[in-house]
């Protein structure tokens, strides 16, 4: 799909100048004070970085551990390849922007590609939570019927359908907002092209974009976490019924990883995009934002190491690979 300028369509408000194809935006800086923006550029530059290094690690940790190689750990592998594009999508312009205190322009082709992964890769991430909570509710729930269940065909099907279903959200309301006419005000009340900032911007009538963008959110956001919940109601009414007080332990240490990452992915984006627009505030929306497009990213993959043994076990094995070949070339040289 190519989102340029050529798609938009004339129609602005009596008195305001229509801008098509030259419109350039901008970001509104966090600070123009130069010791601030350092700080900030190198805050979010590591904060990218770490993102980069956990969610790298995580997947070639279960790429290439076959202990690693059950439904639960394909899950995790897409899950962080899915935050390496959502994080590289929004971090590169962010940091340009803060470097620049806001005078990176961005035009609107730009801006549509940014909005479109970020729905793509966001979608997609909050549906394969719920999947990974289903799965979580057979294995707990009906541990006789998981092989059958979650075969390596029906997990690959949950996965693409994730991905599918992040692009049918993202692809409708992408083609919708580039289409609107943007009048004098192009700077973007945000640190990235945000779907809500960027309909604050246009000189047309946007109630229809709106109510799109919350379907989109409620879609994407407040259905996945409903069948959340109803899948760890199953597994808590399973659990407080477990005689074994082994078995009780396990299944909550399962469980509490993905836990963790729900609250901290769902909470922030509910901030964000299922409240009323009456009562949106543009600096409160962006400093939350901050949650869902650094932090959630870097501690993801933080969370599912920390509190997994078997990850953990798998990602120093992993790391200790390189020296024990190179120790063993040293020993043994080739002749």
């Amino acid at each position: 799909m190519l989102l340029t300028d050529s798609f938009l369509l004339a129609g602005p408000k009596m008195g305001m100048e229509n801008r098509t194809g030259a419109m350039q935006f901008h970001f509104r800086p966090f600070s123009t004070d130069p010791t601030v923006q350092a700080v900030l550029f190198m805050a979010f530059l590591w904060l990218y970085l770490g993102s980069l290094t956990g969610n790298l690690t995580i997947a070639l940790t279960v790429w290439r551990e076959r202990s690693l190689h059950t439904p639960m750990y394909f899950f995790l592998f897409v899950l962080a390849v899915l935050e390496i594009g959502y994080s590289t999508d929004i971090a590169p312009l962010t940091l340009a922007s803060v470097a620049s205190a806001g005078r990176t322009s961005v035009s609107l082709s730009s801006c549509g590609a940014q909005m479109f992964f970020f729905i793509f890769f966001g979608g997609s991430d909050c549906v394969l939570l719920a999947v990974m909570a289903y799965d979580r509710y057979v294995a707990i729930c009906q541990p006789l019927h998981y092989t059958l269940r979650m075969s390596w065909q029906a997990c690959t099907q949950m996965a693409l359908g994730s991905l599918a279903l992040g692009f049918l959200l993202s692809l409708p309301l992408t083609a919708l907002i580039c289409r609107l006419p943007f009048c004098d005000g192009t700077e973007i009340y945000h640190f990235f092209c945000d779907m809500s900032a960027v309909l604050r911007l246009a000189c047309a009538d946007t109630r229809v974009h709106e109510a799109a963008l919350y379907v989109i959110s409620v879609a994407a956001v407040a259905v996945p976490f409903l069948l959340i919940c109803i899948s760890y109601a199953f597994i808590m009414a399973t659990v407080l019924r477990m005689k074994s007080a082994e078995g009780q332990r396990r299944a909550v240490s399962t469980c509490s990883s993905h836990l963790l990452v729900v609250l901290l992915q769902y909470g922030s984006c509910t901030l964000v995009y299922l409240r009323p627009s009456s009562s949106y505030s543009p600096e409160e929306g962006r400093v939350v934002s901050l949650v869902y497009s650094f932090f959630s990213p870097l501690l993801n993959p933080l969370i599912y190491s920390m509190r997994n043994k078997e990850v953990k076990d798998a990602v120093g094995r992993l790391l200790r690979r390189p020296r024990l070949a190179q120790k063993a070339k040293t020993l043994f040289p080739e002749k």
